[in-house]
């Protein structure tokens, strides 16, 4: 059995943002296959795998036989199928019903709220005004979190783990950061528990990696250090060159340590087999088992 996961930019693609929580947030082996939107590559990627046009788009490859699955829900759907043990859903029937329904809101809904103030993770707002259209969506979106948190004892919208429904509401956690919405409590609190969630905090650090920048998912705003949003502390980490590393192989790739591709990480050089795995693991080595098995 062989997945892979077609994603767009990190930093921008919100349903990109989706699917790969479905899949790594449930330990769930899978290959991800990065695609820059607005690119040639990207129009290549929908001419080969027509009629998926979108991403998230997951291949399924198993016996000889290939599904393409290209909506979030069906994704989620597809893979609580295939790992009933995994906990897509919550067990319970009050709070698995409620999760779909949020989850199919989510994916429906909030036109308002998923347009002007799109997914930005580089870049954290001051004196964005809100449209009356945005904040009506922005109070539904916190009117549910506050009755699903309420109901089944949270931190997350199912109740105590992380569920499908969470990787569909975790990108607008991400707005009502970047664009400083006012937010209840409960928000507040819920917002906390998604950015120090393992897999979203990999996610936001493959962003922070991310070398390229698409301006038309900016505001002409000031905009103050994103890192300073609601994440989880980090150990001090930076890029260097010339030392000598504690490993001569690639946590992650198993391949041979670059001299191009050097950090020290809480004191200590870890190498890597590129420039991409380094700065993924200089913007927050805590979120990688694999590194932190090194730094032991």
């Amino acid at each position: 059995m062989n997945y892979t996961l077609f994603i767009g930019d990190t930093a921008y693609s919100s349903w990109s943002m989706r699917g790969w929580l479905l899949l790594d947030a449930f330990g769930i082996p899978f290959r991800t296959q990065l695609v820059p939107m607005y690119s040639e590559a990207f129009a290549a990627m929908q001419e080969a795998h027509a009629p998926a046009r979108t991403v998230p788009t997951l291949k399924i490859e198993e016996g000889g036989e290939t599904a393409l699955v290209w909506e979030s829900l069906a994704i989620a759907e597809t893979l609580a199928e295939r790992y009933p043990e995994a906990g897509h859903w919550p067990r319970g029937l009050a709070a698995r019903g409620a999760a779909r329904a949020l989850a199919g809101e989510m994916h429906a809904g909030f036109r308002a709220l998923r347009d002007r103030p799109s997914m930005n993770l580089r870049r954290r707002y001051a004196g964005f005004e809100p449209t009356e259209a945005e904040r009506v969506d922005a109070a539904r979106v916190q009117a549910l979190w506050g009755w699903a948190l309420e109901q089944f004892g949270g931190p997350y919208l199912g109740g105590a783990e992380f569920g499908a429904v969470d990787a569909m509401f975790a990108p607008v956690a991400t707005r009502f950061v970047t664009y400083g919405f006012s937010m209840d409590a409960a928000a507040q609190g819920y917002v906390e528990a998604i950015y120090a969630h393992p897999s979203f905090r990999r996610w936001h650090a493959m962003a922070d990696a991310d070398p390229r920048f698409l301006d038309r998912y900016d505001q002409d705003l000031p905009s103050g250090d994103h890192r300073a949003a609601p994440r989880p502390a980090q150990l001090p980490a930076e890029a260097i060159t010339g030392e000598t590393a504690i490993n001569a192989r690639c946590p992650y790739s198993d391949a041979p340590v670059q001299a191009d591709s050097l950090a020290r990480i809480d004191g200590r050089v870890v190498g890597f087999c590129n420039p991409r795995c380094r700065d993924k693991s200089v913007a927050d080595a805590q979120a990688w088992p694999a590194l932190m098995a090194v730094l032991k």
